[in-house]
């Protein structure tokens, strides 16, 4: 295949860096702007102009999904044009488009900034260089001199974008290009999309300008006016490993980490692109508030926890372990939100909605313990709205969460603040009273990791019995089989594999008394035992609530049934709401935050610190890893620091954190992370190799399972064919530094609490790999998409799952004659009165809503917005394949919610399981895979 090489003339300036060993230079292809195009079902138009008005669609990043290795055949003429180039000096242009943004480069380009006006008037504000990627190996055996030029502003009428042009002369002999140098000479920072070569040397017969290498760049470049060097390096779209690297690359390689990692000092700016660690100490605010106090999580046997990104703020006065807070949490400059995304989420951040909501509701509400009067208010919310006085303060709540509020309406001094109708009691409005919902909820609903086979009977705890009571639970055989109708013993229903349960017993029970001490919440340890029906479907049959012991009681507990006796029918219902709440809980600390917000945060630091952005894997992961870091950060801002959402509003109160960090401690391993291991270590699938997926489901109708064993598969089989690429042997993994230190810092730093677990996989071989990636990228898009994009379906009609349970069982022991008395008198208000508060409910309602909203910009996994930038024919089959298998995958999902046979998703008032078919549109649709935790 001809290839175009470029070669230098000694009268450019050399850039002062150094080389390494040679390898196999990277020409570029001489090629018509066809051969640069995708199959047409993958082709991503970029728009980008050449300098006579052609478009090239080119697949080129260096921040997007991965590259291959061999550029296409190109075209006889551009062979030609090839031929005669690679001993002649060539004209190349470079034109690169910075998008215009809210804030930023929207006001310093239009027009208020005179000084930058100028600049772009005299074409100095952008100074671009082109690197080669060969040593200049007859004169000095160092990297060959920069080819330097200003580009001036050549379009601003498009709304969305401005394109700056360059000329270089190219000299023979300079090779590929295998980098641009951007130094930004604006007093402010750009959105730098993409920089395009193109040469009219190369161009078709019609005398058009023949692109020749996209680099994609999707990043912030920072003006060297600010204290800052303004210079950044942006590699052409060839992914190397680092022993592949070209010497004339491998110095600006090894210089971007640098830079990336910073020197773990000094406190972090918004414009920074430094990427560390730290421990979660900026949850609480002793200084404010002694009350606000919060253990340091991470770090200490007590309270182990993964890391965050480090600020660098200041420690507080009171507490010098314990950062201070103030101000937006830092993210490194590219992990914010667009400006779309922005937008959808507030008019300044997720914090400014929240806290202006607030207030709002309280002043509302008056009394923030205040409860629902009755259940026909609880559907007003739904049907008239939540009247808000202080109308003037509330109007721009229309534009921040735009579904939040169906309708906003003016009156006389009131707006009404309208919900959506969840799609649960769109369905079925009294699906949250039966014990059916409740059960098959545990399959199909948007916690379904927690449900566990039993395994051995009678049950009991790991608990220490001297502290916490009796290890063996108060539900016997007898209780079981009566609610079994005596079909079976309780010996035969574990044999068959037809008896599971959720168990909330040993992680809340060492918190009751802490969390009793605190006003208007309790709680118990609780287990709930289901069985397995011919049909498919889960029967309730047993809620066991304990209390343990304390220095003034004895330990209490008591299992409820359901009861055709009134008084037990109550009780039972009472019990269910404990469970519920009991189960939110374990849904937003563990299933949702620490599993996939938490603990894939430190995945995206040591990426970005130890994988060069020309590294095959970090192309590959980059997606996956979008929005997460400014969601977490926004999330310790107004989510789960002392006094926030979920503080206020879930039953663990102020030890809800911790008891986060006790499930890292006692429950997550990463090889239990993977899907299927994740099946088999709660009981809920056994390894069959004749089985589809390679298990064996025990509930064989299990939504969750069946449809995201289906997404795990084309995940591993995409990943497969990618590693395969790159990685064509054990050494070739084993050997590559950059991989081995990002995953040696991912253990050992990132969550270094654990670093001497013996389970961590070690990367030695391609599958090693390929699992390990797997798992990554189903934690990130799929894992989080079924614990989310559900919230407000099952969670915004909060009787079905209340996010805190706030009164004792009124047969507690010792038992308060008056509560007991009262609920005998009026049982409906006693469980509303259990129920959160007014203020409470449509607080996480607003949440719920929101969290569970898709952004315009959203991209999701395996669609075409992040297909790979590059023209190697094995990985663009390879993801033109995953692309097909997922939509392949949906059309399987909405048969199987159409199967009557299917009970747990397929039926009469029964919300069909969506969340995990992988595309949708905007807004909140029950359905749809992003590629990362962008919410």
């Amino acid at each position: 295949m001809s290839r175009l090489q470029l070669k230098p003339t000694p009268s450019h300036t050399v850039c002062s860096t150094s080389c390494a060993t040679p390898s196999p230079p990277f020409f570029l292809p001489a090629a018509s702007s066809s051969s640069f195009s995708r199959s047409s079902s993958l082709q991503l138009p970029l728009g980008q102009r050449t300098r006579r008005g052609q478009t090239a669609i080119i697949g080129c990043a260096t921040s997007s999904a991965a590259a291959g290795s061999e550029a296409p055949s190109s075209s006889s003429s551009s062979e030609a044009a090839a031929s005669a180039m690679s001993s002649a000096a060539v004209r190349v242009t470079a034109v690169a488009t910075i998008k215009v943004t809210v804030g930023g480069f929207l006001n310093s380009l239009r027009p208020s900034n005179a000084i930058d006006n100028f600049k772009d008037l005299i074409g100095r504000s952008l100074y671009l260089e082109l690197v080669s990627s060969e040593l200049d190996a007859i004169e000095t055996g160092q990297e060959k001199p920069t080819l330097r030029s200003y580009a001036h502003k050549v379009a601003d009428d498009d709304a969305e974008v401005v394109t700056y042009e360059a000329d270089f002369d190219v000299p023979a002999g300079f090779g590929a290009v295998g980098a641009v140098l951007v130094t930004n000479e604006h007093h402010s920072e750009i959105f730098l999309e993409d920089v395009n070569l193109s040469s009219p040397a190369a161009g078709d017969d019609d005398g058009a300008d023949a692109p020749l290498l996209a680099i994609r760049c999707n990043s912030w470049v920072q003006p060297k006016s600010g204290g800052a060097p303004g210079r950044r390096v942006f590699f052409a779209n060839k992914p190397y490993l680092p022993s592949q690297t070209p010497p004339g690359l491998q110095s600006y390689r090894k210089k971007d980490l640098e830079n990336k990692r910073g020197n773990g000092s000094g406190q972090r700016k918004a414009t920074d692109r430094i990427y560390d660690y730290d421990m979660y100490n900026d949850l609480g605010d002793p200084d404010n508030d002694a009350d606000k106090a919060r253990p340091v999580l991470g770090g200490s046997k007590q309270f182990p926890y993964p890391r965050r990104c480090r600020t660098g703020r200041q420690k507080t006065t009171k507490d010098p372990k314990t950062e201070t807070r103030g101000g937006d949490n830092y993210v490194p400059r590219d992990e914010a939100f667009s400006d779309v995304k922005t937008l959808q989420f507030s008019v300044t951040t997720l914090r400014s909605v929240l806290h202006a909501a607030v207030p709002a509701v309280q002043s509302t509400l008056i009394d923030p313990s205040l409860g629902f009067p009755s259940f026909f208010v609880i559907d007003k919310l739904f049907e008239d709205g939540v009247k808000l006085p202080q109308a003037d303060q509330l109007g721009f709540l229309g534009g921040v969460v735009p579904r939040l509020l169906q309708a906003l309406r003016d009156g006389p001094g009131d707006q009404v603040l309208l919900f959506d109708t969840p799609a649960n009691v769109q369905k079925d409005k009294f699906a949250w009273l039966r014990d059916e919902e409740f059960a098959r909820e545990t399959l199909a609903g948007v916690n379904p990791y927690a449900i566990e086979l039993v395994r051995e009977f009678p049950l009991k705890s790991k608990l220490d019995p001297a502290v916490y009571g009796p290890a063996e639970s108060a539900i016997t055989a007898d209780v079981l089989e009566r609610q079994m109708g005596h079909v079976m013993t309780v010996a035969e229903a574990v044999m068959q594999k037809r008896l599971f349960m959720l168990d909330y017993h040993d992680l809340f029970l060492p918190y009751v008394h802490k969390i009793r001490a605190l006003e208007n919440t309790t709680m118990y340890g609780s287990r709930t035992v289901f069985f397995l029906c011919d049909d498919g479907t889960l029967r309730l049959l047993a809620i066991e609530l304990t209390r343990p012991a304390s220095p003034s009681q004895p330990q209490w507990r008591r299992v409820f049934t359901p009861s055709t006796d009134t008084t037990e029918s109550w009780l039972w219902r009472m019990a269910k709401s404990h469970v519920r709440a009991h189960d939110s809980g374990h849904h937003e600390l563990i299933s949702h935050w620490l599993r996939t917000h938490c603990a894939v945060e430190p995945y995206i630091i040591a990426a970005n610190r130890q994988l060069s952005e020309m590294h095959p894997i970090y192309q590959l992961l980059h997606p996956h890893f979008r929005y997460t870091m400014k969601i977490n950060a926004l999330a310790r801002s107004a989510l789960i620091n002392a006094g926030g959402i979920i503080e206020l509003s879930f039953s663990p109160g102020k030890y809800s954190m911790e008891l986060s960090s006790v499930a890292y401690d006692k429950l997550w391993r990463f090889d239990m992370e993977a899907l299927p291991a994740d099946l088999i270590r709660r009981g809920m699938a056994e390894e069959d190799p004749e089985a589809e997926h390679g298990l064996k489901l025990t509930i064989k109708d299990y939504p969750f399972a069946n449809d995201g064993l289906l997404i795990w598969d084309a995940i591993k089989g995409w990943v497969q064919a990618y590693v395969a690429r790159f990685y064509p042997d054990a050494g070739s993994v084993a050997g590559d530094a950059e991989l081995q230190a990002f995953w040696t810092e991912v253990r050992t730093v990132g969550h270094g609490d654990k670093k001497d677990a013996e389970w961590w996989p070690r990367l030695d071989t391609p599958e090693s790999l390929v699992h390990t990636l797997t798992t990554i990228i189903w934690v990130a898009s799929a894992h989080h998409a079924a614990v989310n994009f559900g919230q407000y379906d099952f969670g915004g009609y909060f009787p079905n799952r209340p996010s805190i349970a706030r009164t004792k069982m009124p047969v507690e022991e010792p038992v308060d004659a008056g509560a007991l008395a009262a609920f005998l008198e009026n049982p409906d208000q006693a469980l509303r009165e259990c129920f959160p508060s007014q203020v409470q409910a449509t607080l996480v309602m607003a949440v719920l809503d929101l969290l569970s909203t898709h952004s315009p910009d959203e991209e999701y996994l395996g669609g075409l917005e992040t297909a790979p930038w590059n023209d190697d024919d094995a990985v663009q089959a390879a993801y033109e394949q995953f692309n097909a298998r997922l939509k392949e995958i949906e059309g399987i999902i909405d048969g199987r919610n159409t199967d009557r046979k299917l009970k747990n998703r397929c039926g009469a008032g029964i919300v069909p399981y969506q969340l995990m078919k992988p595309f949708s549109q905007a807004g909140m649709t029950g359905k749809g895979i992003p590629n990362s935790t962008s919410i």
